[in-house]
């Protein structure tokens, strides 16, 4: 895939994908046309020999594998993990706030966005919701506005008390989606939130809902991703943490081949630990492996014959913040890919696993460059050390370097995103 072709349809895959929801759903499509046949985990498996699989759980969270050809003699997986959600704003239950005539939302705070990011932003809704319907039976649907409806307005300067500085924005009173306004022959005021889900449905599914249930909601940025820079260098974008590392994992595993049998887990609830039924803390995984291997004997010999790479994205050295990075351990955008290290293990890699990628890496020509977090400073972390805890695999933490991570919009370089998709085809292609 030419790099162009890549990044356009890795721009493709993040505007179509603004929730976990459609995202897994853009990713079963490809994996589909790919030849990936879908498992149900309450079915009984018969894998074909060298089968191409899927299995999806909570509709948010998936895993796609290809059985290697020889994996009786040679036990072991080679698996890549990322995770499908980013951090935002979910619309609360019994969001509707009235003043005067307008309709304002309720949400609560997903993961550790940037809260002033959100302001004065042109703001789409996207998710699941489950409802009656004219049958009046329970059903679920997935739904994208596609279009603005709504903003947070940010309070003018001039009426912020003189020589004083702003206070830390407040998330209950002030991250207040404004969604609707009341005309003023409307003296009832009755319509909600629910009527307009109610509505929506029908406008684009030609669904009628006899009664909202439930919903599971995020607000996005409608802007679309964008390649920016004088010379084309840089893409901004929403959800680059950690779509990309979901598109490029993808097209990884959809073009390599293997004895050993390949691994894509890309879960949810990420931003807020993982530690539910479908993130990366739960059974999901190991689950699957079991089932795979057909037993707990076989699946012991995979797991020693295996290595896990955690793909999420990585800090790159901030020109005007260069005081917040460790010098020697700086990553610039599109100077490669970065393996990140932390002696405390927030990151899973080691030396050996970590000089195993680094000899892949140069072998494929891939710059490569490394990222350790100042001792004075809070380090983050991922799905790593998580399933390494959870496996007792080998695992390290790859990523892009970006700009600010977790705001509404973030920057990577447009090279990084081509070396990142190459170090995991090579990494899949590794056979010991």
């Amino acid at each position: 895939m030419k790099q162009k072709q890549k990044i356009h349809g890795l721009i493709d895959f993040i505007q179509s994908s603004p929730s976990p929801y459609h995202a897994v759903c853009n990713m079963v499509v490809r994996l589909r046309e790919s030849g990936f046949l879908e498992l149900k985990e309450k079915d009984l498996w018969e894998l074909a020999e060298e089968g191409k699989y899927f299995v999806i759980r909570g509709d948010s969270s998936i895993i796609a594998f290809k059985l290697g050809k020889d994996r009786a003699i040679d036990p072991g997986f080679r698996i890549v993990g990322a995770h499908t959600d980013s951090p935002g704003f979910k619309v609360r239950p019994n969001p509707d706030c009235k003043f005067q005539n307008y309709l304002t939302l309720g949400v609560e705070v997903y993961g550790s966005p940037i809260l002033e990011a959100w302001f004065d932003r042109d703001l789409s809704l996207a998710g699941r919701i489950s409802f009656i319907g004219e049958s009046g039976e329970f059903e679920t649907a997935l739904l994208d506005f596609k279009r603005p409806v709504a903003m947070i307005p940010n309070l003018a300067i001039h009426l912020t008390p003189k020589n004083k500085e702003r206070k830390a924005v407040n998330p209950q009173k002030e991250i207040v989606p404004l969604f609707y306004q009341f005309p003023k022959s409307d003296k009832s005021k009755k319509l909600t939130f629910a009527d307009c889900l109610k509505e929506e449905l029908q406008r684009q599914k030609s669904i009628k809902a006899e009664k909202i249930l439930d919903y599971d909601l995020l607000f996005y940025d409608q802007q679309k991703p964008q390649v920016i820079g004088f010379n084309d260098r840089f893409l901004a974008g929403a959800r680059l943490d950690n779509l990309v590392s979901c598109y490029c994992g993808l097209n990884a595993i959809i073009e390599s081949k293997n004895s050993k049998t390949l691994v894509l887990v890309c879960n949810d609830h990420e931003e807020i630990g993982s530690r539910t039924y479908i993130g990366a803390a739960g059974p999901f995984l190991e689950s699957l492996l079991q089932r795979v291997c057909e037993g707990v004997e076989n699946l012991h010999r995979h797991i020693a014959g295996s290595m896990l790479v955690s793909a999420d994205n990585a800090h790159g050295i901030h020109p005007n913040y260069s005081d917040r990075h460790d010098e020697q351990n700086a990553p610039l955008l599109n100077g490669g890919v970065v393996l990140k290290v932390n002696a405390n293990q927030r990151y899973a890699t080691d030396s050996n696993v970590g000089g195993r990628f680094r000899q892949l890496c140069h072998s494929g020509k891939i710059p490569i460059q490394s990222f350790v977090n100042r001792s004075d400073l809070n380090c983050g972390s991922t799905i790593g050390p998580i399933t390494a805890t959870a496996l007792g695999m080998q695992t390290l933490d790859v990523g892009i370097p970006t700009f600010a991570m977790h705001s509404i919009r973030e920057l990577c370089g447009v090279d990084d995103i081509d070396y990142l998709q190459r170090s995991l085809t090579q990494f899949y292609s590794l056979s010991n």
